[in-house]
């Protein structure tokens, strides 16, 4: 399962993000510590809590997604979900998991606002693409799951694959992202 994780503030367009309808099913499976029972509700909560304690990045998103030939339970995401959320710092933390599924493929997505509430300070956040790749390769394997070739080793990364930020721009200037190793225009990236 890849895991894909970043700090990120703006509440609202993120829930508007995992609401989209170009999805084929969108299910908010779980809203956990907040008052609200909506998602986007949850995340304002996250917000105005946040000002008290003066952080912008105070939500951490992370996408969970299986191999594409895989069918994926519940179980298992709430399992990996658990263990990124130990490693991460972030248990007990206010927290919402939603459902994507696009095309039969499934995968998720959850947030985590990183304020304690108690102390009004942000859960610090250290080395999490390392935690996050060890994570991955161990649900590679408890799996029984062909791992990809730059998990196994970094160096054997595909150098044609689309970046996050090269892919949200070409998202924006309506390329395919669809395409495996499509890499667009070097204009686009200079």
């Amino acid at each position: 399962m890849i895991l894909v994780g970043n700090q990120r503030g703006g509440a609202k367009g993120l829930a508007l993000h995992l609401m989209k309808e170009e999805n084929d099913h969108v299910d908010v499976h779980e809203l956990r510590g907040f008052a609200s029972d909506d998602l986007m509700g949850a995340l304002t909560e996250a917000y105005a809590i946040s000002r008290g304690a003066k952080c912008r990045q105070f939500l951490y998103s992370l996408s969970l997604n299986p191999p594409k030939q895989e069918q994926v339970g519940t179980e298992a995401f709430e399992s990996a979900i658990e263990r990124a959320e130990e490693r991460m710092g972030l248990s007990g933390q206010p927290r919402a998991i939603v459902f994507h599924e696009k095309e039969g493929r499934r995968h998720a997505h959850v947030v985590w606002s990183r304020i304690r509430a108690d102390e009004m300070k942000a859960v610090q956040l250290s080395f999490t693409k390392r935690k996050l790749n060890a994570l991955a390769r161990e649900l590679y394997i408890k799996h029984g799951w062909q791992m990809p070739h730059g998990l196994v080793d970094p160096s054997q990364r595909d150098p044609r694959n689309f970046t996050l930020a090269e892919w949200q721009q070409a998202k924006r200037v309506g390329k395919d992202v669809t395409v495996p190793n499509n890499r667009l225009a070097s204009k686009y990236f200079r």
